[in-house]
């Protein structure tokens, strides 16, 4: 297992002081005897003239010589073992120190590292902003990142402005055609074929407003939350279906039947927005289904779950599903059950409520998405 740079670092503070403390044991060894060799030679030559001429005192002489050897040798011994003992316990505690000191000084990264992870398209507000720091490389390193940040918080709130004003200038004009095609049906002049090219028109403009209306709530449901307040999740299911019910989605000739299983459970977010994307999730349920199709909506503790019947999916084209104008099978041309933007809204609207949002394939055909908040 690959050791952190924390402990990294720990382990190099204590292996240099080891090192350091072994060199300069090893010294004051060295040069103790060294010392006491040459006060024993020097010792010993000032004694041995007194010595000529009378045994007695060269054999005493020679005696406390001995003795003086084996005692300087002695304190050399204690002198080496406790020193070892003593390099090893202020070893231990210079590695603890170590390892208090490198985490003090990798903390400002781990504010970089735990920001980054929270960064989405959504919260690009956030910043180190690392106060109270003398200019070095950590405090570069925040500054620069803070800065990148900020250009990309311009980049993607021009992004979102360029869609939303163009979104609404398109609206307006579609809105006139609208307007007129449905003048020109209720003309008794007109004659049929002029009427058939209306309605043909008028299904084409509605599925552009559609498009565009989507587009624009796309652009809306990326940017941060304005309010967010705690709200029963339950209600919230409720009103899409019952908004669900009075549009009647269903398509001709293929009925399908939708359950519920509502628990009571509170969540923070804006209940529009919420509604939203409960009722884009049923909407693609009921769309993208089969004959006599079913469709289960529950919500509790565990979160949010859609489940339906309906064609095969790929595993691998679920994730797919997700992007802006994608269908089943990466169809980007026909348009006849919707513009693709559908669950790419509902994405959107989740990240903005710092929640999670998760598709997988029914073995037997169909999708099972769950929304769950926090995680």
């Amino acid at each position: 297992m690959r050791l952190g740079l924390r402990m990294r670092l720990t382990l190099l503070y204590g292996a240099l002081f080891f090192v350091a403390g072994s060199v300069l044991v090893w010294s004051t060894y060295l040069l103790t005897a060294r010392a006491l060799n040459q006060q024993f030679v020097v010792g010993r030559q000032e004694m041995s003239p007194l010595g000529e001429g009378l045994p007695s005192k060269e054999i005493i002489t020679g005696m406390q010589i001995q003795d003086a050897g084996q005692r300087a040798t002695s304190v050399l011994d204690e002198m080496l073992r406790s020193s070892l003992l003593i390099m090893v316990l202020v070893g231990i505690v210079a590695t603890v120190i170590g390892y208090l000191i490198a985490d003090r000084a990798l903390r400002p990264l781990d504010r970089v590292t735990e920001t980054a992870q929270r960064l989405s398209e959504s919260n690009l507000h956030e910043r180190i902003a690392l106060r109270g720091r003398p200019q070095d490389e950590i405090k570069r390193l925040a500054d620069t990142f803070d800065a990148m940040l900020d250009r990309l918080h311009r980049v993607f709130d021009a992004q979102r402005r360029f869609i939303a004003n163009a979104s609404h200038e398109l609206r307006t004009p579609l809105a006139i055609n609208r307007t007129v095609l449905e003048v020109s049906l209720e003309e008794p002049e007109a004659s049929p074929d002029l009427k058939a090219l209306a309605r043909a028109l008028l299904g084409t403009n509605a599925r552009y407003e559609r498009l565009i209306e989507g587009l624009l709530l796309l652009a809306q449901s990326e940017q941060e939350l304005t309010s967010r307040k705690p709200l029963e999740l339950d209600q919230v299911v409720r009103a899409a279906l019952d908004q669900v019910d009075q549009l009647d989605l269903r398509p001709r000739g293929r009925p399908v039947t939708v359950h519920r299983d509502l628990s009571p459970v509170t969540v923070e977010g804006d209940p529009l927005f919420l509604e939203r994307a409960v009722f884009n999730l049923v909407e693609n349920a009921i769309k993208y289904n089969v004959r006599d199709g079913q469709v289960w909506v529950s919500c509790g503790e565990n979160g949010l779950v859609v489940e339906n019947t309906g064609p095969s999916i790929p595993p691998y084209e679920v994730e797919d599903l997700f992007e802006p104008f994608r269908r089943l099978q990466g169809d980007r041309v026909r348009s006849a059950r919707g513009s693709g933007l559908g669950l790419s809204i509902v994405r959107a609207i989740v990240d903005a409520h710092n929640a999670t949002v998760t598709a997988t394939s029914r073995p037997e055909g169909g999708l099972r998405v769950t929304v769950t908040w926090g995680c």
